[in-house]
């Protein structure tokens, strides 16, 4: 009786685990390099694109060159990374990048990179994912604290449909 007590339990709080944080995959890998702002290379040679942001091109827009250059920081080669997609999102984008959240250790590198201004918010097709609300909530940090491409860029619109753009570079 006290067995199938215990496995009860232990069903019951594996689902509300399953539940909570929803069935998305996770894989380890380890960065390669800095593509840009918003895109890595892992050593195993899968190209990551961060999902739900989006960072200035590094050509030709304003704080492009300086978002790549804070992510190179954050990410230099050999940082170990995780990379959690989303199960309300798409995994793979057009150009064939794995489309996810980028963790190193217990901080998620795409809310990093909103919250230092680095990025904008981009639910692309509309789609809102698993960590939108701590996205919003970067994003509004940022713009108020006029951190990052929100200083540098005037005129920039927050617009989480639309991608960023930020105007050429200066």
């Amino acid at each position: 009786m006290r067995l199938v007590a215990l496995i009860a339990v232990a069903a019951a709080v594996a689902a509300f685990v399953w539940l909570r944080h929803g069935s998305s995959a996770s894989q380890n890998g380890v960065v390669a390099r800095v593509i840009d702002g918003d895109t890595i290379v892992l050593a195993s040679g899968t190209h990551v694109r961060l999902v739900q942001i989006d960072t200035p091109e590094k050509h030709g827009e304003c704080y492009g060159q300086a978002a790549t250059e804070l992510t190179r920081g954050l990410l230099p080669p050999g940082t170990h990374v995780r990379i959690e997609l989303d199960p309300h999102l798409d995994h793979v984008d057009r150009y064939g990048r794995e489309l996810g959240y980028v963790w190193k250790g217990s901080e998620d590198l795409n809310v990093a990179l909103v919250r230092r201004g680095a990025a904008g918010v981009w639910f692309f097709d509309g789609k809102r994912g698993r960590h939108a609300p701590a996205l919003l909530a970067a994003a509004d940090e940022a713009r108020r604290e006029r951190r990052g491409l929100w200083a540098a860029c005037p005129g920039t619109q927050f617009d989480p449909l639309e991608s960023v753009s930020t105007g050429p570079a200066r």
